[in-house]
């Protein structure tokens, strides 16, 4: 498939680059690991197949093989050869189709997953994004107008694709003005309750490394300097202005600043789907709950891989 017309920011990612963190880089993978397996389940993939990951606004693609894709998460508006078509559902590709992204109509991040997946190499053990490196090739940079990304072949199955899904029924962003966290190893250095009395936003200036929020501002009762410490997805960090940054997928192994919180790992893809400016409370939990939801959208993820796996079977 061929890129003919540039979205925001468009990528390739699988689940992410285990194991080099010590190395100086991060896990990145997808934004949305929910809707990102989800894509592949609709196609018969593996859920840690690389997909094309576009944010906020959407790139055009000509395919040059034929193909069968699913498109999950924020919804772009897709049009194949100007016709509007579904999310949440296989659907053939022709060689020549015109597929056309646009601007997200609610949340931030979009998913395209091609049965059999993307014919590129992996790179330090994974197809992710390699971010802030001086390399070469797709896994180097976000995806460009003239950029070749080959697919693997596949054989048309002998089977009606004439099934969908309607994201309602298993909706993990039905609630997203609150997101839920865990204490940070260094809460004590706040006065309490801060983050969860404030209403907050996300700032325009935010990306796949940091959402930087903006709300009252938090207040230490401490002066002292943190060492540099381990970071992950989802940690909560207070640097001077007191104004939070959330590390994201694309986030540094290490920082400075003292974490007042962790975003459960339970939220991390409705976190990722939050629109700049949306207001939102976060809710401090157990780490028995934060258990407990993990394994109760890991159950739903289970269900739906089976589901997906006998219509492709038929």
């Amino acid at each position: 498939m061929r890129v003919i017309e540039e979205g925001l920011h468009t990528s390739i990612q699988d689940l992410g680059r285990i194991g080099y963190r010590s190395s100086g880089f991060p896990i990145s993978g997808p934004m949305d690991s929910f809707s990102m397996k989800l894509a592949n389940y609709l196609v018969g993939n593996k859920e840690n197949t690389a997909v094309v990951e576009m944010s906020f606004v959407g790139p055009t693609i000509e395919w040059t093989k034929d193909a069968i894709i699913s498109i999950t998460g924020a919804d772009m508006v897709p049009r194949l050869n100007g016709k509007q078509i579904s999310l949440y559902r296989p659907i053939i590709i022709r060689s020549g189709d015109i597929l056309q992204f646009r601007t997200a109509r609610n949340g931030l991040y979009t998913y395209l997953a091609i049965k059999g997946g993307l014919a590129i190499s992996k790179k330090l053990g994974s197809r992710s994004m390699l971010v802030r490196t001086e390399g070469t090739g797709l896994l180097s940079r976000k995806l460009q107008i003239g950029d070749q990304i080959p697919i693997n072949s596949i054989t048309t199955p002998n089977i009606k694709l004439n099934w969908s899904m309607n994201p309602n029924t298993f909706e993990i962003y039905s609630s997203t003005e609150v997101i839920h966290y865990i204490e940070g190893p260094q809460a004590d250095w706040f006065k309490q309750n801060q983050l969860d009395i404030t209403e907050w936003s996300i700032s325009t200036r935010s990306n796949r490394m940091g959402y930087r929020l903006m709300g009252d501002e938090i207040e230490t009762t401490r002066t002292q300097q943190l060492l540099t410490e381990p970071t992950s997805f989802g940690s909560i960090q207070v640097p001077p202005d007191g104004q939070p940054i959330i590390l994201m997928a694309d986030s540094q192994p290490t920082g400075g600043y003292p974490k007042i919180g962790q975003v459960i790992l339970a939220d991390l893809p409705k976190l990722s789907q939050l629109l700049p400016t949306k207001r939102f409370m976060f809710e401090r939990c157990t780490i028995s709950n934060a258990y407990k939801a993990l394994a109760t959208q890991k159950q739903l993820l289970t269900k739906l891989s089976h589901t997906l796996k006998q219509k492709w079977e038929g």
